[in-house]
């Protein structure tokens, strides 16, 4: 599985809350398996949306959708409760 480059802003974001370490090792595990229990991907509601998530760590997630197969795109990284 491969994951397209992040648009400024995420990557902005993801400087601002001092997660790039973070997000770069769950990238990888994410793309050697979409699965990986540490990653706790889920399918968020509505389903029908087809809207996905996966962990960066216990405060945030890295929102994504399938562009094609084997290629997905981050749409958004957020705190997992707010």
């Amino acid at each position: 599985m491969k994951i397209l480059l992040l648009p400024e802003e995420l990557l902005k974001y993801l400087q601002k809350h001092k997660l790039e370490k973070k997000f770069i090792k769950q990238k990888q595990l994410f793309e050697d398996n979409v699965f990986h229990p540490s990653l706790e991907t889920e399918l968020l509601e509505p389903k029908h949306l087809r809207i996905w998530s996966f962990r960066i760590d216990k405060k945030y997630r890295a929102i994504f959708i399938f562009k094609e197969k084997g290629i997905v795109e981050v749409i958004d990284i957020n705190n997992h409760y707010k």
